[in-house]
């Protein structure tokens, strides 16, 4: 399985924005990238050409959710993932380790990996390094993410560190189950400075075919969240991409993208917009909200999604007043398209060396729900917890 990573544009610092490109067996795609997240092989109210018409080069599935039901081995004899989602460009699979953990109070970890009960039917499974390589390697694939010990944001450093420290050699294991499936690294440490630099050091002497930044975005502040982002990447080999896990607010690709990251994946644009929030350059708007019930203009006059350059404000409005399907699409679309979007615009500023002065004016524009977004990431995982249902 053919993997590798071109940079194209040279970055001044380890930590500094930088333009990239990643090969695999099936395309090439650019960075910094935003990847759509299709946890159960697809895009929620997508089809496949809705996504590649965003200008997504490449989307994530879950490799946990996908062991689950339809299961690994029927995805297989189907001719991988790949045909049966009918996506022919590059995928990466989260391997699921977020998921099994926070499942924590229906299984137990220990040295050989996961016992847990399945959030579906109450069935236990056993799931270790090995397996989740086994898992990934029956999809088909083109990146693949090693089971990792996850842990909340707050979790103290003895507790981060132990898991740290389990993730490392965990990934000594799938990397070798992994055969030539290009299986990142991901660093933990929590919100724990030297930790996330140590750790971010031990794995890069592992020579990874790239890097992943891991349990972050799950309840910490913003700011915890972009210095622990620095202290990681000021770590990592230049010539790696770097990815950052389960991050997709637009001014969060912004910050990370300054801090020399290269790629992202999200379940935020495709909830938020089945839900009818929308960004827009401005932030965050709720299309069900009565003040664009008579709007003739579309969300964003500036964007080129199915959903602005077709229709009015008021007829998403309409659509989300009556609960009609084709309102989470349009939506959903163009919620991706901005990121997407955002994501191209970012690499033409990087290339024409004016990325500082994008930054500004893209973050002096855009306003954020800060405090809301961190009480609704702590709610929801917590919420999960309870009912034993594991994040998407």
């Amino acid at each position: 399985m053919a993997f590798g990573f071109t940079l194209t544009s040279r970055p001044v610092s380890p930590v500094a924005p930088r333009t990239g490109r990643v090969h695999t067996a099936h395309g090439s795609f650019e960075t910094p990238a935003f990847m759509p997240v299709g946890t159960l092989a697809t895009v929620k109210s997508l089809l496949p050409e809705d996504v590649a018409a965003t200008g997504a080069g490449i989307l994530l599935v879950n490799a946990y959710h996908l062991y689950l039901r339809p299961g690994h081995d029927l995805i297989e004899r189907l001719g991988g993932v790949h045909q049966f989602m009918d996506w022919h460009g590059p995928i990466l699979s989260d391997s699921g380790g977020f998921q099994v953990f926070s499942l924590a109070k229906l299984g137990r970890v220990d040295e050989r990996g996961l016992t847990f009960r399945s959030h579906i039917d109450g069935s236990e499974h056993f799931y270790s390094p090995e397996v989740a390589m086994a898992v990934q390697r029956a999809l088909g694939v083109d990146i693949a993410m090693p089971l990792d010990h996850v842990l909340e944001g707050a979790a103290p450093e003895p507790a981060a560190r132990e898991a740290a420290e389990r993730t490392l050699r965990w990934y000594e294991r799938s990397r070798a189950a992994a055969g030539p499936l290009a299986t990142f690294g991901i660093v933990q440490g929590g919100v724990h400075h030297e930790l996330r630099r140590w750790h971010a050091r031990e794995l890069a002497a592992m020579d990874a075919p790239g890097y992943s930044i891991g349990g972050l975005s799950v309840g910490e502040t913003k700011g915890e969240m972009w210095a622990m982002t620095e202290a990681v990447t000021a770590e990592l080999p230049v010539a790696k991409p770097r990815y950052l896990m389960g991050v997709g607010s637009p001014e969060d690709l912004v910050h990370a993208v300054a801090r020399g990251v290269d790629m992202f994946d999200c379940v935020l644009p495709t909830r938020l917009g089945r839900n009818g929030a929308l960004f827009t350059p401005d932030g965050r708007i709720s299309i069900g909200n009565a003040r664009f019930r008579e709007q003739p203009a579309p969300v964003d006059a500036d964007c080129d999604c199915l959903a602005c350059t077709r229709f009015p404000a008021a007829y998403l409005h309409h659509l989300f007043r009556n609960d009609e399907l084709l309102g989470y699409r349009l939506a959903t679309i163009h919620n991706i398209r901005f990121l997407v979007r955002l994501c191209e615009r970012m690499r033409a500023a990087i290339r024409a060396g004016d990325f500082d002065a994008f930054a500004a004016d893209f973050l002096g524009r855009y306003r954020t729900a800060d405090e809301a977004v961190r009480a609704d990431q702590r709610s929801k995982w917590t919420a999960r917890q309870r009912a034993g249902s594991p994040p998407e």
